[in-house]
């Protein structure tokens, strides 16, 4: 089992939402990313959206994102579950892949809950809010935002996968977002091996068997494994 989080797309140019040139960094999330803000400015939170957008289009899989998609081909038991939004997994061709907080480039109908995948759309200023086809209901990103339940499938796949998984790969994330975070204590509850990727200290480098100081783009390359043998 493989866990990554905005770590594993820093070295491919995207910002994290924390550090000092994080997403939040001029708005905090409550204005942009809770359902209250979408509510009380549609315009404004798509027009971060899209902003996002952008930024993810214009980057690509690094070392990381590719050798975790080589490692599903490897073993029949494997899943991969990412807490990040942009894609990037997808894009270096992971398939056994579950997006625990949803996709960046899908949206979703607030009044007929419909959902499309925009193909890596920008919209136009003039389109902001987009509206849905169907119902013309106003479309939102169909991500999590802070105050809503995750996916009841997506949580009950990553949570059934843990508790058989013999290791999990804990790559890039804080550790602090939960309930992604209890992922590595299932696997360790059982007996699993739990590997941190992480060149900070975070709560999983307490249960870590194995603690790799250093950025994913960076561990990745030096690791040469005979995936084969």
């Amino acid at each position: 089992m493989v866990l990554t989080g905005a770590g594993i797309s820093k070295d491919s140019g995207i910002p994290t939402f924390r550090g000092k040139d994080g997403w939040y960094k001029n708005h905090p999330p409550e204005e942009l990313a809770t359902p209250m803000a979408f509510n009380k400015n549609p315009v404004l939170v798509w027009e971060w959206y899209n902003y996002r957008r952008k930024i993810i289009l214009s980057a690509s899989p690094n070392e990381a994102h590719y050798k975790i998609a080589e490692l599903e081909k490897y073993f029949p038991c494997f899943l991969l579950v990412t807490q990040n939004v942009d894609s990037l997994h997808r894009k270096a061709g992971s398939t056994k892949i579950v997006e625990l907080h949803g996709n960046i480039f899908r949206t979703r109908c607030t009044n007929c809950s419909i959902e499309f995948y925009e193909d890596y759309r920008i919209f136009k200023d003039d389109e902001l809010p987009p509206k849905c086809p169907h119902c013309g209901g106003i479309l939102r990103p169909s991500v999590v935002w802070y105050g809503e339940s995750l996916n009841r499938d997506d949580m009950e796949q990553a949570f059934s996968f843990a508790n058989k998984a013999d290791l999990i790969l804990v790559v890039g994330t804080s550790g602090i977002v939960y309930p992604a975070a209890m992922l590595p204590y299932i696997v360790k509850s059982h007996g699993g091996i739990v590997v941190e990727i992480n060149p900070d200290t975070t709560p999983i480098s307490e249960i870590a068997d194995l603690k790799i100081k250093d950025s994913a783009k960076s561990a990745f390359s030096k690791l040469n494994f005979d995936l084969k043998s």
